[in-house]
């Protein structure tokens, strides 16, 4: 799977879904947010992830979350 945002290739880290351009794991960024730390300070110590990348992602979980709750009370 390949897109604006995610990157998912055997040949990366044995095809964990990746930020499009880098070698980072999404899941890293939702590891750090679940610990309690900053946004800042995940994009300062994956300084290949942009700003704009990491934020899209939330975006997107987020709305992917909304979706699954919304057809659950459905």
């Amino acid at each position: 799977m390949t897109d604006k945002l995610i990157e998912r290739n055997a040949d990366i880290l044995w095809g964990t879904p990746v930020f499009a351009g880098t070698r980072v794991p999404v899941r890293a960024l939702m590891d750090y947010l679940e610990a309690g730390d900053p946004l800042d300070e995940f994009l300062d110590h994956f300084p290949t992830v942009s700003r704009s990348q990491a934020i899209a992602v939330l975006q997107r979980a987020t709305a992917l979350l909304l979706v699954e709750a919304n057809e659950a009370a459905a």
